[in-house]
């Protein structure tokens, strides 16, 4: 993790992806063992399984190869002096404790600086898919989106919102489907003022 507050990594070379791929591979091998109880005609769909797998990783932790400064480097000269809300981002990570998916919604607000620059609107689903395409934590993903919000752009304030369905909970341990987990961060003034605070998640529907 660097001063910023979120988790910087160095691309992958080829040869690093490969070795790493192939390690992969063999510990979902090992996995597919235990389904050797199965009829033979399915061992051969259950080999296939091993890359399908791996590429699905791979798929999933594809924000490690992005950077969120390279995402949010273009702004645009528009006088803004008033919130701005992008609301119900559809996003989708993977527990760091168990592999298994979350899956919500996010709100992505930010008040602008002196300059009154703001960022291009795909930019802000972009940055969500940066972090959430890691190993996560939704408390730490929550955090990290608005911390790169503060450090890459002139923002007065930054909030974000978060809520999902974590499979962990839902086919697993305490097996209860359909409850959801809320997450906040609010940085600069919307964490200084109350009032700020209020606009914000009143733009977001919040209540």
């Amino acid at each position: 993790m660097n001063d910023a507050g979120y988790r910087r990594f160095p691309k992958l070379t080829e040869h690093q992806l490969t070795q790493l791929t192939e390690k992969a591979i063999e510990g979902v091998g090992a996995l597919i063992c235990l389904c050797k109880g199965e009829p033979k005609f399915r061992h051969s769909v259950l080999e296939e399984t091993r890359l399908r797998v791996v590429r699905a990783l791979i798929e999933m932790g594809r924000g490690y190869e992005e950077r969120p400064e390279d995402i949010l480097s273009k702004t645009f000269e528009a006088d803004a002096d008033e919130i701005i809300v992008v609301s119900d981002i559809r996003f989708s990570s993977l527990c760091e404790h168990h592999l298994m998916p979350f899956v919500g919604a996010c709100h992505v607000g930010y008040l602008p600086g002196e300059s009154g620059r703001v960022v291009g609107l795909s930019k802000i689903p972009r940055l969500v898919e940066c972090f959430a395409r890691r190993l996560q934590l939704q408390e730490r993903l929550t955090r990290e989106i608005a911390q790169a919000l503060v450090d890459c752009l002139d923002v007065a304030g930054a909030g974000v919102v978060m809520r999902a369905e974590h499979s962990c909970t839902a086919c697993r341990g305490v097996r209860k489907e359909g409850s959801s987990m809320v997450t906040s961060a609010m940085l600069g003034r919307f964490r200084e003022d109350e009032g700020a605070r209020f606009e914000l998640l009143r733009l977001m529907e919040i209540r």
